[in-house]
């Protein structure tokens, strides 16, 4: 009722741990995959980064702010990590680097990988993230360098402060598998009695159901132009949020903030799908873009 294809990798559900959510350690991990579909690692470097000093995370009336800074251990450290995963569901890893070279090292760093997504979206740290994704050239030079060395599924995870359509049709052509939108949107808080920035890094990447609306869009917009799937990820805490994500498009959706709230989140949310398409007496694949023929 609720299984998925997602580039030949068989999902239970479409429900997947979102990168950066408590994926930093496999026991983590194993305690999510239980329940998920997927499981996606917070994004890894070759080296390593400490990340940013306190306060790095805020809660707000309408989601979370961060900054934590892509803080991980180098890849090798992180990899002995993963050999503890309990494989209950599909692992993808989340890479981040600055170039292709970076990208190609790392992808070769993680054979227990079942999926590999390309961090070009993350919208705080310098020279990484959304500013690669800036450069569709670039982009499409770090998909075909991965793809090069491995035949798993690899996943292009951009922002909606791309030009998201333009972009994700040239890394379908450079060979991506699928894409996933949105990362954080940058934001800042001030503090009113000292006058200052509230996270130490200034400003960070806004998310939880602020970004929503905005997240749920991008999908709408790259179902119509894609052939390749496209992962829903922004806001959704509730199973409404889930099939509106499917129902735009999406053929899989991440889950991120709303981990923070409830680590049962995933279970809550497949318990409430499957009601639904018992009651609509369908598959969830099923679902999937009937927006776009209204």
């Amino acid at each position: 009722m609720l299984e998925v294809d997602l580039c030949g990798i068989k999902l239970r559900n479409p429900l997947i741990l979102a990168s950066g959510v408590l994926g930093s350690s496999s026991s983590s991990l194993n305690e999510i995959a239980k329940e998920a579909g997927a499981v996606v690692t917070k994004s890894v470097s070759i080296e390593g980064r400490e990340g940013y000093r306190n306060p790095t995370v805020l809660n707000w009336r309408c989601g979370l702010l961060n900054a934590v800074g892509l803080a991980s251990p180098p890849a090798v450290k992180f990899a002995e990590e993963l050999r503890s995963f309990n494989r209950a569901s599909p692992l993808i890893v989340s890479l981040y680097g600055k170039n292709p070279e970076d990208f190609s090292a790392l992808t070769e760093i993680f054979p227990m990988a079942d999926a590999f997504e390309l961090n070009l979206s993350c919208p705080h740290v310098r020279g990484a993230g959304m500013e690669i994704g800036r450069d569709p050239e670039l982009s499409c030079e770090i998909v075909k360098a991965v793809k090069g060395l491995t035949e798993k599924p690899v996943i292009a995870k951009l922002s909606a402060m791309h030009d998201y359509v333009n972009l994700a049709k040239a890394l379908e052509k450079a060979g991506a598998d699928a894409v996933a939108i949105s990362n954080t949107l940058p934001g800042m808080r001030i503090d009113i009695n000292s006058g200052r920035p509230v996270l130490s890094n200034v400003s960070g990447g806004v998310s939880g159901p602020a970004i929503k609306p905005i997240a749920l869009k991008c999908v709408f917009d790259l179902y119509k132009v894609l052939k390749i799937p496209v992962i829903g990820c922004g806001g959704i805490t509730n199973f409404e949020d889930v099939l509106e994500f499917i129902m735009a498009g999406a053929k899989a959706v991440q889950i991120g903030s709303a981990v923070y709230f409830s680590k049962n989140i995933f279970f809550s949310l497949k318990e409430s799908l499957m009601a639904f398409c018992r009651a609509k007496n369908c598959e969830i694949s099923d679902l999937v873009g009937i927006a776009h023929s209204v």
